[in-house]
């Protein structure tokens, strides 16, 4: 059954908003892992697997709950997995113990991928517009994400740790109440049996050659930005900067620019520019790390270099859903879990490398792995635009019956 139904720019921005309330708490942790640790008197290494714990949580609710946004109601389930998390953060608010952290970590990541239901679903109601849709909502994810970093460092230092989780709470309500309210719904397609979704969610591999393309060249990308980010601060703290943790974070400001101007690459790819918008969001992730690699020690150029790179990165992220969103929107769910589940191995697998690059042969083996991963990502990239030039990327153009 097609949809016809179109999102009012409100919705689009509640949506956004959501989107970013939900990815939000997979890092409110990260600056607040010190403090945990002293709240419960355990080394700091225990309290650093609270990370691990909730990516993992997220990477099984992206694979084993996700799919469900093409057999169940999207909006239910949305409302249904944020009033868990509102429960779950609740509790971490109340943890007596660093073990129930650890267990309510899980379940937090868990319950946070709303937002790989809310994007399929917007694609799914405003395919018309699709481009520009998805590059406001994922400016929403970019800006959670860099807000929660700054939120949990923040309340954390002025209240308690606990307030974190608190805090995000009330925002998850507050949202949840908004979506019940404002958001329109539909009846999903699927009529199969859950593990025939999920079986269904693998074949979408096999079915479209564009999925595999963007996946891997989104997930070696994803590698780049967070080998980018993780050694970066290793970098800044040594000579010649030397910079104190405090001056570390404002270079975070920078990716905030990524947020802002993502929405203009998904309105551009929408136009029927979709090639031009790959190859223009790759070039400027080679110009800024050939900038990095060429000119080390410079303040100015790697300023620079970093707001390029936080323009590209994201922009090619945005561009690739707004490919894969067109390739049968009855699928779109387990399209989405197959591409953010390949996403998200690849900024792991980007994490690994760069610190082991960064302890081998510090900032220059870190800046080769990043550039070489790019250079790959080229390659797939290349394939990719010489075959969008076969079609023209409207809903189900690209569609493959499933068998």
């Amino acid at each position: 059954m097609k949809n016809d139904r179109y999102l009012s720019r409100f919705q689009v921005v509640l949506m956004a908003v959501a989107a970013g309330a939900a990815v939000a708490n997979i890092y409110y942790n990260q600056p607040i892992l010190r403090e945990i640790a002293l709240s419960f008197d355990v080394p700091e290494n225990k309290a650093g697997v609270i990370t691990i714990l909730t990516q993992a949580g997220y990477g099984l609710g992206l694979f084993f709950i996700t799919p469900l946004g093409d057999k169940l109601s999207r909006k239910n389930l949305i409302i249904t997995l944020f009033s868990l998390l509102i429960l779950t953060l609740l509790l971490m608010v109340a943890a007596v113990n660093i073990l129930e952290v650890w267990i309510l970590s899980i379940l937090i990541g868990i319950l946070s991928v709303p937002v790989h239901v809310i994007l399929p679903m917007a694609a799914s109601m405003n395919s018309g517009n699709r481009g520009k849709t998805l590059g406001t909502i994922f400016s929403g994810i970019l800006i959670g994400i860099l807000a929660a970093r700054l939120i949990g460092g923040f309340v954390a230092d002025w209240l308690n740790w606990r307030y974190v989780y608190g805090f995000s709470a009330l925002l998850v309500l507050a949202v949840t109440i908004m979506i019940k309210i404002s958001l329109p719904d539909f009846q999903s397609e699927f009529n199969g049996r859950y593990f025939q979704l999920l079986h269904s969610a693998m074949m979408q591999i096999k079915r479209f050659s564009l999925l595999r393309q963007t996946a891997l060249s989104g997930g070696l990308l994803f590698g780049v930005y967070c080998t980018l980010w993780t050694t970066l601060t290793f970098y800044l703290s040594r000579p010649p900067f030397d910079y104190q943790p405090h001056t570390i974070s404002l270079f975070g400001l920078v990716a905030f620019a990524g947020a802002l101007i993502a929405p203009m690459f998904g309105k551009f790819a929408g136009n029927g520019n979709t090639s031009k918008s790959l190859l223009l969001s790759i070039s400027m992730v080679f110009a800024g790390l050939i900038m990095i690699k060429l000119i080390p020690g410079s303040v100015a150029v790697l300023a620079f270099s970093l707001l390029i790179l936080n323009i590209g990165l994201p922009a090619n992220q945005v561009v690739n859903l707004s490919i894969i969103y067109t390739l049968n929107s009855s699928s779109n769910s387990r399209i989405n879990t197959i591409y953010m589940t390949t996403y998200f191995a690849g900024g792991a697998l980007g994490t690994a490398a760069g610190l082991l690059c960064w302890k081998t042969g510090g900032w220059s083996w870190t800046t080769s792995q990043m550039i070489l991963w790019s250079l790959v990502a080229l390659g797939i990239i290349l394939k990719t635009a010489k075959q969008l030039g076969h079609y023209s990327l409207t809903a189900n153009d690209l569609y493959v019956p499933e068998r």
